[in-house]
């Protein structure tokens, strides 16, 4: 498990990003109940996510509508498979509107760098 933390603040709200090895929706749930066991990812306002398996894309906006979208594009442009990406948020009391699809990207992109 890569989890990059801190990634950006924005009017307060703070963003994460993790992945690991997916390949099915039991590894996905798994993986969040890894995730979580850290205290602070477990009381995030969202935990929105992605991965491409062999059933074919998955993804949950965790209440962030539209954030899983915006992971699954980006996980199927760079063609990686059998991998989920965890976007992470703390919300910080003031509405993003559009920006906060931006930082699902900025938070995205990095994780994919420091897969290398």
């Amino acid at each position: 498990m890569l989890v990059l933390d801190n990634i950006l603040t924005d009017r307060g709200s703070k963003y994460a990003v993790s992945g690991g090895p997916c390949r099915s929706d039991a590894e996905a749930q798994a993986f969040l109940k890894e995730l979580k066991r850290k205290k602070k990812f477990a009381k995030a306002t969202h935990n929105t996510w992605a991965y491409l398996g062999e059933a074919g894309p998955v993804k949950n906006d965790d209440g962030e509508s539209g954030a899983g979208m915006v992971i699954l594009r980006m996980l199927e442009r760079e063609e990686l498979r059998d991998h989920i990406v965890v976007v992470t948020r703390w919300y910080g009391g003031k509405h993003l509107g559009g920006d906060r699809f931006r930082h699902v990207q900025t938070a995205v992109r990095a994780y994919l760098d420091a897969l290398g």
